[in-house]
């Protein structure tokens, strides 16, 4: 197929590979994935549409709404024939300002898809037995590491987490000795995980970050809770908390923050009272990998698992091949029990009131209503506008406007209802879909998925991105090309989609795919050694 209309009250088409000027287009129910009957109508571009870009099918007038995914997407500023190019330079968005919002829910269930069942007993329908793999049929689940607070870890890995950022340099040699010393050669070395009753550190990673002091208010609170969650985190077997000891960011009120900790396992000290930083830190890293060594991996249902979901660098082929794949994806582990995160608030701006329906109840609407005003105000107060957004490479991949990008992006959490809305740094308390409050940023939003307990992150892309959080950061190309250029950067390649490969083929590859990253399986960024942090800063810095 060389363009698909999305919804058949669309008037724009997206090209699925490039189209010269002068192609002859026919549009049919063969041309829309949702169209069950339509007579055959075709027209002649009258101009170049590279791939992922969107041509018009039907004369529109200047001022007219583009309507695609079955929605407005914004309104053109000139005339278009039909089979012209229709990109950022000829439409503008209908956003503006704060809305008002009411709660007009949805009956919600399951998309029709063979990859997806209503829940643990009615697990896969008839028509997917060919094509998912007995193990997730039957009894979907994963090997993992249990913790003694009862969370479940895919990795098993030490941690190193300077509290302020001037102690950086230590952290980062103390991870370079340490690895040295247990035969890990460079921070990107794994020691295989894979059976029980074989005892394994997966990593030993420091993440230095450029804050902890000259903070005041939300940036400093900010700061602790995102390095205090890490300390929780499952992923993490073992943590070495490093201070410096004049910090605004102090071990002690710190320690105090982090709460009930196992001490056999997270150890904390201060460089300025010890002689040497990094004989004593050596010395509490041999006492970690003690314990963490002699963690295995154990059988555990797929209800453990908590999956981050976010996009960047998107093209137009993103709403149309990955991200609807991490909406079944996302389905899929919610109807077993399982926990999905959304976040990119700016990225929900356009079709917030489709996310809005499908809260649970009106207390989660009237979170998700604060969600989208409190980060529009947020903008307002910066004196920034609203509503900037696609970036450049967003518009070089065919989005133009950010309802466009919204209504792709939030394709990633599927049909779900939503049951939780979490502030920034707030750590998981319910199983299903929730929403997390975080900006477009792709390492700031990821970081904050990882902080709020995901144990991945699952990444869509259209241009590429070699970055990992402190989690491991799965990339899902939106088209081949992408996955043929990157394959040190892409770890699965959902551009099939548009190459006729069916959905429902393509998830269960997925599902199967998301089960041994989560058993120990490495993703690009961690055999590549990329792994940062970003914590959302708001305001002055002394």
């Amino acid at each position: 197929m060389d363009f698909l209309q999305i919804h058949p009250s669309d008037n724009v088409a997206v090209a699925l590979r490039d189209l010269a000027e002068g192609t002859e287009i026919v549009i049919s129910s063969a041309a829309s994935s949702v169209i069950s009957s339509a007579a055959e109508k075709s027209l002649t571009l009258r101009a170049p549409i590279p791939a992922g870009h969107k041509f018009t099918l039907r004369d529109l007038a200047g001022g007219e709404d583009v309507i695609k995914y079955g929605y407005p997407i914004g309104h053109l500023t000139r005339a278009a024939a039909a089979g012209i190019l229709v990109d950022h330079s000829c439409i503008k968005t209908n956003l503006s300002g704060l809305l008002e919002y009411t709660y007009n829910p949805v009956e919600i269930s399951p998309r029709d898809t063979s990859c997806l069942g209503r829940d643990d007993k009615t697990v896969i329908s008839s028509a997917a037995s060919s094509v998912i793999s007995s193990a997730a049929e039957k009894s979907p689940s994963f090997k993992g590491f249990r913790r003694s607070d009862g969370q479940v870890g895919v990795r098993n890995e030490i941690w190193i987490i300077p509290t302020v950022g001037c102690v950086n340099g230590i952290c980062q040699q103390l991870a370079e000795e340490f690895r040295r010393e247990i035969g890990f050669a460079a921070a990107s070395s794994v020691i295989p995980s894979g059976s029980e009753g074989i005892s394994s550190v997966d990593a030993v990673v420091a993440f230095p970050h450029n804050y902890g002091c000259s903070q005041l208010g939300d940036d400093h609170e900010n700061t602790r809770t995102i390095l205090a969650d890490m300390v929780h985190h499952p992923n993490a077997g073992g943590v070495l908390v490093v201070g410096l000891g004049c910090e605004n960011n102090q071990l002690e009120a710190f320690r105090e923050k982090v709460g009930p900790m196992d001490e056999r396992r997270v150890k904390m000290f201060v460089t300025q009272k010890v002689e040497d930083e990094i004989g004593y830190g050596l010395k509490c890293l041999r006492e970690i990998y003690e314990m963490v060594s002699k963690d295995v991996r154990e059988e555990v249902p797929v209800s453990e698992l908590r999956v981050g979901l976010k996009c960047g660098g998107s093209d137009g082929l993103s709403g149309i091949t990955a991200n609807p794949l991490l909406g079944r994806f996302s389905d899929w582990l919610v109807a077993r029990g399982g926990t999905t995160v959304l976040t990119e608030v700016p990225e929900m701006f356009g079709a917030e009131t489709i996310l809005m329906n499908r809260c649970r109840d009106e207390a989660t609407f009237d979170k998700t209503v604060h969600l989208i005003n409190d980060f529009k105000e947020y903008f307002i107060k910066q004196g920034q506008p609203v509503y900037e957004n696609p970036s450049p490479g967003n518009k070089a991949g065919g989005i133009s406007t950010l309802e466009e990008k919204s209504l792709g992006c939030t394709q990633k959490c599927g049909t779900s209802a939503v049951i939780d809305v979490l502030r920034y740094g707030e750590m998981l308390k319910e199983k299903g879909l929730s929403l997390l409050s975080a900006p477009g940023n792709d390492l700031v939003a990821s970081t904050a998925l990882a902080s709020a307990g995901c144990q991945i992150v699952l990444f869509t892309t259209g241009r590429g991105t070699p970055f990992g959080s402190f989690v491991p950061t799965m990339k899902i190309s939106t088209n081949t090309p992408l996955y043929e250029k990157k394959p040190g950067w892409i770890d699965f390649n959902a551009g099939v989609i548009a190459e006729d490969t069916p959905m429902d083929e393509c998830t269960a590859k997925f599902i199967d795919y998301v089960l041994r990253v989560a058993s120990g399986e490495p993703v690009n960024n961690e055999k590549n050694g990329y792994r940062e942090i970003a914590i959302f800063k708001t305001g002055v810095t002394l």
